[in-house]
């Protein structure tokens, strides 16, 4: 059964000013509501992502930060999955080459690894694990994803982290030559983001 939205705003885990005005828009759009960063608040506890999924990273943070503020936090874990690296760099993806690895860092380790890759088993695809904590009830998970192929060399100089290196072969593109429009139509966490907004749809009444 539906119930009110008890809140007048939900809190977006992350400090990133891009990612913030991406989601105010929507959830204002969508759900009349009203969107906060990481960076309204002070004294926030540290979070060490240390699980060995997505889902648990996810969970993890968008709990502590609900809890800690008493108020309902969506927060999200993403990275990229290359089956031929028996699935790297997965929840390693920020911090593959090392712990303040740069994207660039990342990405010249990822080609080195996929040197000897051949071009039918360079498949690849991106995962985004949302979560939505709201104090008093169970956590609600959501997963979009994104299947594409490792170049072998980057291409574009939009976007971030492994998006100059993968291919959407339907598109004709890297992730890192797309709008952020047509990025967020196909991309994993455009997926998620849509699918987390239904899910919200279906479970309150927003004014």
């Amino acid at each position: 059964m539906k119930r009110n939205w008890p809140f007048p705003y939900i809190i977006i885990a992350t400090g990133n000013r891009n990612k913030l005005e991406q989601f105010r828009e929507l959830f204002l759009e969508h759900l009349n509501l009203d969107v906060k960063g990481l960076k309204d608040f002070q004294d926030l506890p540290g979070i060490v992502e240390d699980q060995d999924t997505f889902e648990g990273n996810a969970v993890k943070k968008a709990e502590t930060i609900a809890r800690h503020l008493n108020a309902p936090v969506v927060s999200d874990d993403s990275g990229l999955v290359v089956p031929a690296l028996n699935g790297e760099p997965g929840v390693y993806s920020a911090r593959y080459a090392g712990e303040n690895a740069t994207d660039e860092e990342n990405n010249q380790k990822l080609l080195k690894q996929m040197e000897s890759v051949p071009q039918e088993k360079r498949q690849a695809y991106y995962v985004c694990v949302m979560a939505l904590a709201v104090p008093g009830e169970p956590t609600k998970t959501v997963e979009g994803t994104c299947h594409g192929e490792i170049t072998r060399e980057p291409r574009g100089d939009q976007g971030f982290g492994y998006d100059p290196l993968f291919y959407v072969p339907s598109l004709h593109k890297t992730m890192a030559e797309l709008s952020n429009q047509e990025k967020f139509a196909i991309s994993h966490r455009g997926k998620a983001t849509r699918l987390l907004i239904e899910e919200m749809k279906n479970m309150y009444h927003f004014s």
